[in-house]
């Protein structure tokens, strides 16, 4: 009768096998060499012509825009090419890579063809190629395309005035659709520009004299010499020239509502100043308001003061915390400025002598990214309301306009010679700070999932530095993990997708090779922390910090195989000698796909399909039937091997497994019987990562801390039980000595007793 390959919880004990000691050097000596292979590519290889050369013949021009029926030729100065119809010109195509450099999640541009007709209204979007298999594979190609196509009609010339617009997001594909937003309207805006399309001006190439500002310069130190350079710009508005400016509307609902006060009394008087300027800080705010101003502000934003007093608020009384003024904007040239709550800070006093009694008195922060230039005039724009019924309202607006008084400037004219270099680092700053300005903005969205994960990381490396105070309760500890794994889960996966991936790794090797840039990583802020909160780890605890608590699909597996258990579903033991070299196909299948990514990177990418990641977690199910059937497969399978995939086929595990060997701690403690003669820990070891001989392999432990507890155990560990019973021993002979002693002293006190 032949032996079954898998016996229930019957554990065999064969001697280790000395193979797969040195199975980790051979590896990082295999990875090593295939990076410098990949690092030997030369990134110059790539070609020189404009990417819409390579997809306008494999894009017809019907399919881009409707009733179209060919391009023209691609123009010498700018990579852009005609849209014909009937032999005549009905816009302009183009390519958002040939003229924006944001990259998608996979570090790679999403190339989007778009069509601008004179007006900069977009009247054809296409997808053509994206390398975004982490996030759309699974999800239908239909849907992407429906909500490229949905820009079409949007008006880029009225996209310059706004700072912000309706965004509809796709479940599991948030960062890729903010990058093709993103990369359509500044490209559009860009083409449109040049081409002088919509009104829109093309830039300036002339070697205009350029201005920066005198970090030196003196301000009048009273209000009235302040208003009177220019420094503090006012603007003064009574009652009688609000209702004239209502008056003058074309609805004649205006004039039903007047404001019924006198004429000459003060409707808002304004004064506003870019107190980011030193001088003018320290003139307005004062010595230590200034420096307070500084602390506040980060490398690239500036600041402005807003002062008011009369009848009218600049802020509004709808403003609530949190939320957005409704009633200023900045505006310099096609860029504006909406200011929130978390850019704005009230101003206790003016200390410049003179300052009149003013109501409102606030400071707003202009963010980096915006594109705000201080040495170059702006306006700010006041909205003014009238109400013409019960929930209607009619607008009007009236503009300061701000511009730094010449003392305040110095000029520097670069040398002709220098022109052209100047021209490219200006397109090279505003495409870095538009590519900072769109993470900063994804990070900004994900506070809240942010902060619950740098919670659970701090409770987590708490009960890792404080692990022989947790195991004390066996009891305490399982309810510790079976808690954190269903956070880790429901919250971590199913909620905030934050599951890494081999695909990952694939992406920064190729970001290394072809050039690295932090944005590609910085636009999944939780894949980010985790996996910087993944290299740390692997210093301390090695793989199982991440596998063993993080991994959302890890945690999927443990929880139902609980599930299991508890209704006595059968756990069977793989015998030793099978598991120990089945738990080498992990780090085959990572080899594979690594290999495979020095061929083609979008073949490995799909290859990476043996992760059940996005099926389970990033997609919940919502995927074609044999995904799911694969993922149900590895589950039920799980259901009777604990962890099933983690053991044997996980590619991600067998990454982190290898540069884990670094790590410099050992953490898990051991007598020196485990292994010879106990065996309890590792017959109850869920992933089989001790040894028969005693010996944890960090490159298999989760580090659950059970062993710990077992380690702990009064009950179960025969060393324990054996010093409790020395003690007890101990503390029995102690006693009987002492009463003997005790019987001896009473004898000699009292010896009549003893006659």
């Amino acid at each position: 009768m032949k032996t079954p390959l898998l016996q229930p919880n019957v554990p065999i004990e064969i001697p280790s096998p000395q193979s797969t000691s040195s199975l980790p050097r051979l590896l990082v000596f295999a990875i090593a060499v295939l990076l410098l292979l990949l690092l030997a590519i030369s990134p110059a290889l790539a070609q020189n012509k404009p990417v819409l050369a390579q997809f306008i013949d494999k894009v017809p021009a019907a399919s881009l825009v409707e009733g179209a029926d060919g391009y023209g030729p691609i123009q010498k100065d700018a990579p852009v090419a005609p849209v014909l119809k009937n032999g005549g010109q009905i816009g302009w195509a183009f390519i958002t890579s040939d003229f924006v450099g944001t990259t998608g999640y996979s570090g790679k541009p999403i190339h989007v063809m778009v069509a601008v007709d004179q007006d900069a209204r977009i009247i054809g979007v296409k997808l053509v190629k994206h390398s975004e298999p982490i996030v759309l594979i699974g999800i239908p190609e239909a849907r992407i395309a429906a909500l490229t196509e949905g820009y079409v009609g949007f008006d880029l010339a009225a996209a310059t005035n706004v700072s912000d617009h309706d965004l509809n997001i796709i479940s599991g594909a948030t960062v890729t659709i903010m990058v093709i937003d993103d990369s359509i309207l500044r490209s559009g805006i860009k083409v449109a520009r040049s081409l002088g399309l919509g009104g829109l001006s093309a830039p300036e190439t002339s070697n205009v004299p350029q201005f920066e500002i005198k970090t030196d310069a003196t301000a009048p130190e009273d209000w009235f010499t302040l208003v009177g350079d220019g420094t503090l710009r006012r603007m003064s508005l009574d009652v009688g020239q609000v209702n004239d400016t209502f008056a003058a509307m074309d609805d004649p609902r205006a004039l039903k509502r007047p404001i019924e006060d006198p004429a000459e009394e003060t409707f808002i008087d304004m004064y506003v100043a870019l107190v980011s300027i030193p001088a003018i800080g320290k003139a307005t705010l004062g010595e230590r308001g200034y420096n307070n101003l500084k602390a506040w502000l980060k490398d690239g934003e500036e600041a402005i003061l807003v002062t008011a007093r009369g009848q009218y608020s600049f802020k509004g009384s709808g403003y609530v915390r949190g939320g957005l003024f409704d009633r200023i904007q900045l505006i310099q040239g096609d860029m504006s400025v909406r200011f929130r709550d978390r850019n704005h800070r009230r101003v206790g006093d003016i200390m410049a002598e003179g300052a009149p009694a003013l109501t409102e008195m606030d400071l707003f922060k202009i963010p980096a990214g915006s594109g705000f230039e201080p040495t170059k005039p702006w306006r700010l724009e006041l909205l003014v309301h009238r109400d013409i019924g019960a929930i209607e309202r009619l607008y009007t607006t009236f503009d300061i306009g701000w511009q730094p008084p010449a003392n305040y400037l110095t000029k520097i004219t670069p040398p002709a010679s220098e022109a052209d270099a100047s021209k490219n680092a200006d397109f090279a700053n505003d495409e870095q700070a538009a590519k900072t300005s769109l993470w900063h903005r994804i990070w900004r969205d994900k506070a809240v999932e942010i902060v619950v994960l740098s919670i659970m990381l701090v409770v987590l490396t708490a009960a890792f530095f404080f692990q022989g105070l947790l195991t004390r309760s066996a009891k305490f500890t399982f309810w510790f993990r079976i808690c954190f794994l269903t956070v880790t889960l429901v919250f971590l996966g199913w909620y905030a997708n934050a599951q890494l991936s081999v695909v990952n790794l694939m992406a920064l090797t190729n970001s290394l090779v072809t050039g690295f840039t932090w944005e590609a990583f910085l636009l999944d802020p939780l894949t980010f922390i985790l996996w910087f909160s993944v290299a740390a780890s692997l210093i301390f605890w090695g793989r199982g910090a991440y596998c063993g608590w993080l991994c959302p699909f890890g945690a999927l597996q443990e929880l139902t195989n609980r599930i299991a258990k508890f209704f006595h579903v059968p756990q069977w033991t793989v015998p030793w000698g099978l598991h120990e070299r089945l738990w080498a196909l992990k780090y085959i299948i990572f080899l594979g796909l690594f290999g495979t990514m020095l061929a083609s990177l979008d073949q490995a990418e799909k290859l990476a399909e043996v992760e059940p990641f996005k099926t389970a977690i990033i997609l919940k199910f919502d995927r074609a039937w044999p995904f799911v059937l694969y993922v149900l497969v590895l589950l039920g399978a799980g259901l009777f091997v604990e962890r099933f995939y983690c053991r044997y086929l996980c590619p991600l595990g067998a990454a982190l497994a290898i540069p884990a060997r670094i790590r410099m701690f050992d953490w898990l403690k051991r007598y020196k019987e485990c292994g010879s003669p106990c065996q309890n820990c590792a017959h109850e070891c869920m992933v089989q990562a001790i040894h028969p001989t005693g010996e944890i392999n960090p490159n298999e432990c989760h580090n659950c801390l059970h062993c710990q507890v077992l380690y702990q155990s009064k009950t179960i560990c025969p060393v324990v039980i054996k010093k409790l019973k020395r003690q007890e021993s101990l503390l029995a002979s102690t006693e009987g000595a002492q009463k003997a002693l005790n019987r001896t002293q009473t004898t000699k006190q009292n010896p009549k007793e003893k006659s």
